[in-house]
């Protein structure tokens, strides 16, 4: 297995996250974090999966044929050394000073500019009393004067505004779930449910930032084995798009929002997922697992995270397959 980094441009950002997970999901690869910026260039998307070194041609052809990346780049991600978005602006260095504006050159005072001889005289009346009789100007001769050269000094330009450098990456060592926590939290299961999400945020606070996901997750298996002994118990030997229809879907209701568009639930407004990276989605994932894993015949259930509002998109979709 190996975590490769895609690093894509695209001119829209609607869309964008649930169109390339779908493609890396096609292509066997499981999400492991993501994240969308705004640029000037436009938006600026990195995502990385997780998968087998030998599709990773298979996912780089599948990521040219998409019609709305403008530009990416597929490279094998490294723990501890966040890589700057290949089409991210510049910062321009403020600090920079022009050099001085030369100083002006000296001119002769001895050029002397020549009218055109056939210029038609202008009477200019009197000369001013100031002026010696020698100094008056004979109106049958061409007028002479001396040029003087006016040099400005060069203004520095103004200087433009920084922009600011996208936000790096910061990798959490990955743990296991914490188990006593997730006992503690679910240890009154059967009076709470199903008014559990302000255990589950007790839960998500509690726990080490490498074990939340894994906390969530078996929380969720749990609870989705739980309510199927409790009420789906003679429900098996299904399909799994019947039990996604019949099971999966009604049970979700209890927590969100849910459209099920075939095997994918878009889930909208997650009480789990908040800003700044902070996804639940694993709790759901778990919870179809518990849920749905006794009810379908037998085969593998894999539930795929295609993307979640905390990450900067408008919903969290799942998408689920056998």
């Amino acid at each position: 297995m190996i975590e490769l980094e895609i690093q894509a441009l695209a001119l829209q950002r609607e869309g964008l996250l649930v169109e390339v997970g779908r493609l890396a999901g096609t292509c066997g690869y499981t999400l492991v974090r993501q994240r969308l910026v705004q640029d000037p260039h436009g938006t600026l998307l990195s995502m990385v999966v997780r998968g087998s070194w030998f599709k990773k041609r298979t996912l780089r052809a599948a990521l040219a044929s998409c019609e709305r990346l403008v530009s990416f780049e597929l490279e094998p991600a490294v723990d501890g050394e966040p890589r700057p978005h290949f089409a991210a602006t510049r910062r321009i260095d403020t600090d920079y000073t022009p050099p001085p504006a030369p100083p002006p050159e000296p001119v002769s005072a001895g050029a002397v500019e020549t009218a055109d001889a056939d210029t038609p005289v202008v009477d200019k009346g009197d000369a001013p009393p100031s002026l010696p009789p020698a100094a008056a100007v004979d109106a049958t001769t061409p007028e002479s004067f001396e040029e003087f050269i006016v040099v400005r000094p060069r203004q520095p330009s103004p200087a433009l505004p920084a922009e600011p450098a996208p936000e790096p990456f910061i990798d959490v060592p990955v743990l296991p779930a914490d188990v006593p926590a997730v006992d503690q939290a679910l240890a009154a299961l059967e009076q709470d449910y199903p008014r559990i999400v302000p255990r589950l945020l007790a839960l998500d606070r509690a726990v080490p930032a490498g074990a939340r996901e894994a906390s969530l997750q078996l929380a969720g298996q749990r609870v989705g084995a739980w309510l199927f002994a409790r009420e789906y118990a003679l429900d098996t030997g299904l399909g799994l798009g019947a039990a996604l229809a019949s099971i999966g879907v009604p049970a979700l209701h209890a927590f969100a929002e849910i459209d099920q568009q075939g095997g994918r639930l878009h889930i909208r407004h997650s009480p789990l997922c908040a800003e700044n990276d902070h996804s639940g989605c694993s709790f759901f994932g778990g919870f179809l697992e518990g849920l749905l894993g006794p009810a379908i015949a037998p085969g593998g259930l894999s539930i795929f995270p295609v993307c979640c509002r905390s990450f900067g998109a408008d919903e969290c979709v799942l998408a689920v397959s056998e």
